[in-house]
Protein backbone atom coordinates (compact mmCIF):
# COMPACT_ATOMS: atom_id res chain seq x y z
CA UNK A 1 0.00 0.00 0.00
CA UNK A 2 2.83 2.49 -0.60
CA UNK A 3 5.02 4.36 1.85
CA UNK A 4 2.47 6.04 4.13
CA UNK A 5 0.99 4.53 7.31
CA UNK A 6 -1.99 2.29 6.82
CA UNK A 7 -1.73 -1.37 5.94
CA UNK A 8 -4.81 -2.47 7.86
CA UNK A 9 -2.86 -4.53 10.39
CA UNK A 10 -2.72 -2.00 13.24
CA UNK A 11 -5.68 -2.28 15.67
CA UNK A 12 -6.78 1.31 14.98
CA UNK A 13 -6.95 0.72 11.23
CA UNK A 14 -8.65 -2.65 11.69
CA UNK A 15 -11.29 -1.06 13.94
CA UNK A 16 -12.05 1.54 11.26
CA UNK A 17 -12.15 -1.06 8.48
CA UNK A 18 -14.59 -3.16 10.52
CA UNK A 19 -16.88 -0.15 11.00
CA UNK A 20 -16.78 0.63 7.29
CA UNK A 21 -17.52 -2.98 6.40
CA UNK A 22 -20.58 -2.97 8.66
CA UNK A 23 -21.91 0.48 7.73
CA UNK A 24 -20.95 1.65 4.25
CA UNK A 25 -23.74 1.29 1.73
CA UNK A 26 -24.10 2.39 -1.90
CA UNK A 27 -24.64 6.11 -2.20
CA UNK A 28 -22.55 7.05 0.84
CA UNK A 29 -19.95 9.81 0.61
CA UNK A 30 -16.90 9.44 2.88
CA UNK A 31 -14.13 11.73 4.10
CA UNK A 32 -10.94 9.97 5.24
CA UNK A 33 -9.14 12.63 7.28
CA UNK A 34 -5.46 11.85 7.86
CA UNK A 35 -5.62 9.28 5.08
CA UNK A 36 -2.05 7.96 5.19
CA UNK A 37 -2.01 5.32 2.45
CA UNK A 38 -5.68 5.91 1.64
CA UNK A 39 -6.70 2.49 2.90
CA UNK A 40 -9.91 3.69 4.58
CA UNK A 41 -11.11 5.81 1.65
CA UNK A 42 -10.29 3.02 -0.81
CA UNK A 43 -12.03 0.42 1.36
CA UNK A 44 -15.14 2.62 1.55
CA UNK A 45 -15.19 2.87 -2.25
CA UNK A 46 -14.69 -0.88 -2.61
CA UNK A 47 -17.65 -1.37 -0.25
CA UNK A 48 -19.90 0.75 -2.48
CA UNK A 49 -19.44 4.37 -1.42
CA UNK A 50 -20.14 6.75 -4.30
CA UNK A 51 -17.27 9.11 -3.53
CA UNK A 52 -14.44 9.45 -1.05
CA UNK A 53 -12.21 12.36 -0.15
CA UNK A 54 -8.78 11.52 1.23
CA UNK A 55 -7.06 14.31 3.15
CA UNK A 56 -3.60 14.45 4.67
CA UNK A 57 -0.99 17.13 5.39
CA UNK A 58 1.85 14.83 4.29
CA UNK A 59 2.64 15.02 0.54
CA UNK A 60 4.01 11.45 0.64
CA UNK A 61 0.69 10.23 2.03
CA UNK A 62 -1.20 12.01 -0.74
CA UNK A 63 1.07 10.49 -3.38
CA UNK A 64 0.64 7.02 -1.86
CA UNK A 65 -3.14 7.46 -1.75
CA UNK A 66 -3.26 8.51 -5.41
CA UNK A 67 -1.13 5.52 -6.40
CA UNK A 68 -3.21 3.13 -4.30
CA UNK A 69 -6.42 4.53 -5.76
CA UNK A 70 -5.08 3.77 -9.24
CA UNK A 71 -3.96 0.27 -8.23
CA UNK A 72 -7.41 -0.47 -6.81
CA UNK A 73 -9.34 0.97 -9.76
CA UNK A 74 -11.17 3.62 -7.74
CA UNK A 75 -9.29 6.80 -8.66
CA UNK A 76 -12.25 8.18 -10.63
CA UNK A 77 -14.28 8.34 -7.38
CA UNK A 78 -11.39 9.37 -5.09
CA UNK A 79 -10.50 13.01 -4.45
CA UNK A 80 -7.12 13.54 -2.77
CA UNK A 81 -5.66 16.70 -1.28
CA UNK A 82 -4.37 18.61 1.74
CA UNK A 83 -6.76 19.75 4.51
CA UNK A 84 -6.86 23.37 3.34
CA UNK A 85 -8.56 22.54 0.05
CA UNK A 86 -11.49 20.60 1.51
CA UNK A 87 -14.70 22.61 1.24
CA UNK A 88 -17.70 21.96 3.51
CA UNK A 89 -18.68 18.68 1.88
CA UNK A 90 -21.78 17.39 3.60
CA UNK A 91 -20.41 13.83 3.62
CA UNK A 92 -22.25 10.96 5.27
CA UNK A 93 -19.22 9.55 7.09
CA UNK A 94 -15.98 11.01 8.38
CA UNK A 95 -13.37 8.48 9.37
CA UNK A 96 -10.20 9.71 11.07
CA UNK A 97 -7.49 7.40 12.32
CA UNK A 98 -5.05 9.91 13.78
CA UNK A 99 -3.77 10.91 17.22
CA UNK A 100 -6.10 12.02 20.01
CA UNK A 101 -4.75 15.58 20.25
CA UNK A 102 -5.46 16.48 16.62
CA UNK A 103 -8.81 14.67 16.81
CA UNK A 104 -9.86 16.91 19.70
CA UNK A 105 -8.99 20.04 17.72
CA UNK A 106 -10.81 18.82 14.60
CA UNK A 107 -14.30 18.47 16.14
CA UNK A 108 -15.52 21.88 14.85
CA UNK A 109 -14.01 21.21 11.40
CA UNK A 110 -15.68 17.84 11.17
CA UNK A 111 -19.13 19.14 12.03
CA UNK A 112 -18.77 21.57 9.11
CA UNK A 113 -18.01 18.72 6.68
CA UNK A 114 -20.73 16.30 7.80
CA UNK A 115 -24.30 15.98 6.55
CA UNK A 116 -27.20 16.00 8.99
CA UNK A 117 -27.34 12.64 10.79
CA UNK A 118 -23.89 11.77 9.46
CA UNK A 119 -21.45 9.60 11.38
CA UNK A 120 -18.00 10.34 12.68
CA UNK A 121 -15.63 7.41 13.27
CA UNK A 122 -12.51 8.23 15.27
CA UNK A 123 -9.55 6.02 16.00
CA UNK A 124 -5.90 6.35 16.97
CA UNK A 125 -7.08 6.93 20.52
CA UNK A 126 -5.51 5.21 23.51
CA UNK A 127 -7.92 3.85 26.08
CA UNK A 128 -7.02 6.54 28.66
CA UNK A 129 -7.74 9.28 26.06
CA UNK A 130 -11.30 8.13 25.26
CA UNK A 131 -13.12 10.48 27.66
CA UNK A 132 -11.07 13.49 26.57
CA UNK A 133 -11.83 12.94 22.87
CA UNK A 134 -15.48 12.21 23.51
CA UNK A 135 -15.77 15.41 25.57
CA UNK A 136 -14.41 17.41 22.61
CA UNK A 137 -17.11 15.97 20.34
CA UNK A 138 -20.03 16.07 22.82
CA UNK A 139 -21.18 19.61 21.84
CA UNK A 140 -21.61 18.51 18.23
CA UNK A 141 -22.48 14.82 18.30
CA UNK A 142 -24.68 12.30 20.12
CA UNK A 143 -25.26 8.55 20.35
CA UNK A 144 -21.65 7.81 21.22
CA UNK A 145 -20.41 4.24 21.10
CA UNK A 146 -16.90 2.89 21.43
CA UNK A 147 -14.99 -0.32 21.14
CA UNK A 148 -11.51 -1.15 22.47
CA UNK A 149 -8.84 -3.48 21.12
CA UNK A 150 -5.31 -3.94 22.47
CA UNK A 151 -5.47 -0.65 24.38
CA UNK A 152 -6.74 1.33 21.35
CA UNK A 153 -10.25 2.77 21.04
CA UNK A 154 -12.61 3.56 18.19
CA UNK A 155 -15.31 6.11 18.96
CA UNK A 156 -18.34 6.60 16.75
CA UNK A 157 -21.09 9.17 17.06
CA UNK A 158 -23.87 10.79 15.02
CA UNK A 159 -24.45 14.41 14.22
Amino acid sequence: MGLAFGTGEHPTTALCLEWLDENVRPGVRVLDYGCGSGILAIAALALGADQAWAVDNDPQALAATLANGELNGVSHRLMVGPPGVVPPLGVDVIVANILAGPLELLAPTFIGCLAAHGAVVLSGILQHQRARVQTAYAPYFENFASIERDGWVRIEARR
